[in-house]
């Protein structure tokens, strides 16, 4: 009989070993074909920002997905959390131990100190009839599908800043380029009005005026040149990239950017609920509901499986000999009377929870419903906006042909041809600034509706 328990117990001890690499590397295949399935590039719609055409841009991008600090940290999230599936997996699964415990005996009335040696093998097992381990694991893994749903939402929006840096980056650029050429001719004008009030022909209060026109527009320059600087260094730490090297960026210029923009009239609510952040609020309530059902299965009764197998010898050599085995199977049930609440107050714990991730949820809902509309309003507003200042731009254009022909006649004077150029300048401005608002509205619907459009 002792024998039959021995060779019970060594089976289970084998069943344990073979059994646990092999569900773990099942685990593990599971994961990468799920990894296989859907990268990064899929997932933020790498197509999408191709259809763009600037080579420039693509670059950044690629480099902030290799090199962003945020998205390394939710990579390592999403590996956090499917460890946490593997350690939850591991109470469902038998535990074994092995020791050994050299140690001398002397029996009262005799001289002889005696050398032995016990071998124990040991395992348990939480038979888990009520499930309770098994929601654990279905819960970390519903866990894992939430991380990475955040870790895409986290990586859409971390590509978008890129984005919208980068063109705000390229519309300094081309505001840069006007200012200086206001502040150049601003500078002609308070040239010609030293001149003119030297001669008494124009006013010491209109040469302060030009004066301060000038002095004005100078501070424009500084002020568009130190906000280029700043959001050079913000494209920097985006990509992963030391700010010292922000002289060796390229970027389009933005009169080569297309003009054209693509408006959807309505966006469909089946985007809104796949959004990245919107699937990984709803395994986090799914998770939690779970949870609770754990929680309450605290109450009922633990149930495990014991064995123990012992080789008792006075010598390794005869250690593992049948004779000196000592073994015992059995089973224990457990079922705690009084933990000062633990597990009334851990039920409480996992309810409350579920009741903040459902409001979360309830606010993601109508969050993204906001986001969408506004950003689908912007667009639509600030692309009539840009329509209206090329118009204004091309009747202004039109102003300053005809000026610069009085001129060249000699029916106007220089100051007032300057006038109309500085005009010209200015709405050429508030063109660039529509054109970029475009750009970064697109990429502002292009995150709302999680890099679906």
């Amino acid at each position: 009989m002792k024998k039959i328990l021995a060779v019970s117990l060594l089976g289970m001890f084998m069943f344990s070993l073979v059994i646990s690499p092999a569900e773990a590397i099942l685990e593990n295949k599971k994961i990468k074909k799920e990894q296989k399935e859907l990268t990064i590039l899929d997932y933020i719609n790498f197509d999408w920002w191709k259809k763009l055409d600037d080579p420039y841009l693509e670059k950044y991008i690629t480099t902030a997905i290799n090199n962003n600090n945020d998205i390394k940290t939710a990579a390592l999230k999403v590996e956090q959390a499917k460890i946490n599936v593997s350690a939850t997996r591991a109470n469902q699964l038998p535990e074994v131990s092995f020791g050994a415990s050299p140690f001398l005996t002397k029996a009262p009335a005799s001289e002889k100190t005696q050398g032995s040696i016990a071998l124990p093998i040991m395992a348990s097992w939480e038979l888990d009839l009520f499930g309770k381990n098994y929601d654990k694991t279905k819960s970390s893994k519903i866990l894992l599908e939430s991380e990475q749903f955040s870790s895409q939402a986290s990586d859409i929006s971390i590509v978008s800043m890129v984005g919208s840096t980068y063109y705000n980056i390229v519309k300094l650029d081309k505001m840069i380029e006007l200012q200086e050429q206001i502040v150049s001719d601003r500078k002609e004008i308070y040239n010609l009005m030293k001149v003119s009030n030297s001669e008494g022909i124009a006013s010491t209060s209109d040469l302060i005026q030009a004066e301060k026109s000038y002095v004005l527009s100078q501070n424009d320059l500084l002020n568009y040149k130190k906000s280029r600087q700043n959001a050079l260094n913000a494209l920097a730490v985006l990509i992963g990239d030391s700010p010292n090297n922000i002289k060796e960026y390229q970027r389009i210029s933005l009169d080569d950017l297309g003009n054209n923009f693509v408006i959807p009239n309505e966006i469909n609510s089946e985007i809104i609920i796949n959004r990245p952040d919107y699937k990984a609020i709803e395994k986090s309530l799914e998770a939690s509901g779970i949870d609770i059902r754990a929680a309450k299965k605290e109450f009922l009764p633990t149930i495990n499986i014991l064995g123990m197998l012992t080789f008792l010898a006075t010598s390794t050599m005869g250690s593992m000999d049948w004779k000196n085995a000592f073994s015992v199977l059995g089973a224990s049930a457990n079922l705690p009377i009084f933990t000062g609440f633990k597990r009334v107050a851990n039920l409480k714990l996992h309810k409350n929870r579920y009741a903040q991730i459902l409001e979360q949820y309830q606010k993601t809902n109508l969050s993204a419903i906001q986001e969408v509309n506004d950003a689908l309003y912007n667009y639509k507003s600030d692309n009539e906006k840009f329509l209206n200042n090329v118009k204004a731009y091309d009747i202004q254009k039109q102003d300053y042909k005809y000026s610069k022909l009085k001129y060249d006649k000699g029916v106007i004077s220089k100051l007032d041809l300057l006038q109309q150029k500085e005009a010209l300048l200015y709405i050429e401005q508030l063109r660039a600034n529509a054109k970029t608002d475009c750009y970064v509205d697109k990429i502002g619907l292009y995150k709302t509706t999680g890099a679906r459009i």
